[in-house]
């Protein structure tokens, strides 16, 4: 599974985290309230794991009666040192399907994200992007233009799709190297210019409008405007 883990105790995300990667899921971690709900409104995730006391200006039930209001429907079981009943019974009115109180055991946790998980989805995810006249299916992997088919490398797709996911946004190469390279550093070299390049060739090649465009001095956005 795809996790989203927002926590702002660093402690106790690195305990999360190793434990999830551990046992085979693929987590994405945030450190205040902004950034989860920046990253729960925009990527795919299957669960999102969050604090309820978060900086940055949103909490954990703020965030998700955000999320909830644009139709995210994604499972929430929530972390917090808010033992109360009443507080407990906040989160869930909010839009939480599940609360656990800190301090907790790793076994309790993954028991229910494992359970929330067994829930049946109430709207399925999207199988395809699309800007214009260019369609990516996530299932078949393949990715047409004006009804042509794309033949591109698994790099390329990975970059095409996270271009896609943030259509009319400036990604930044940070961004980049994050999610399609899995880089937490900077290599000091140009691959994501070279792949871009590629990626033009044959996403823009013979086309009368270009929808990979670069943003001067910020990263790169696709949008269908000239």
């Amino acid at each position: 599974m795809r996790i989203l883990l927002v926590e702002d105790d660093a402690e106790v995300a690195r305990f999360v985290r190793k434990g999830l990667q551990e046992t085979g899921h693929v987590v994405e971690h945030a450190g205040n309230g902004r950034d989860g709900l920046f990253l729960a409104a925009s990527e795919q995730f299957d669960i999102l794991v969050l604090d309820r006391m978060l900086p940055g200006g949103v909490d954990g039930v703020r965030l998700v009666e955000t999320l909830r209001a644009q139709g995210n429907r994604t499972p929430v079981l929530f972390l917090s040192a808010l033992s109360a009943v009443d507080e407990r019974v906040k989160g869930l009115k909010a839009g939480g399907d599940d609360y656990l109180v800190k301090p907790f055991a790793f076994a309790e946790l993954l028991a229910r994200v494992e359970a929330l998980a067994r829930r049946p989805s109430v709207d399925a995810p999207a199988t395809r992007l699309k800007i214009a006249d260019l369609e990516m299916d996530l299932l078949s992997r393949t990715v047409t233009r004006g009804g042509k088919r794309i033949e591109i490398q698994p790099r390329e797709f990975r970059l095409l799709e996270h271009l896609l996911r943030h259509a009319g946004q400036v990604v930044t190469r940070t961004m980049l190297l994050e999610k399609v390279w899995d880089y937490h550093f900077d290599p000091q070299t140009n691959v994501i210019d070279v792949h871009v390049s590629r990626l033009r060739q044959k996403v823009d090649k013979g086309f009368d409008k270009p929808l990979i465009h670069t943003v001067r001095n910020a990263g790169y956005m696709i949008r269908a405007e000239a």
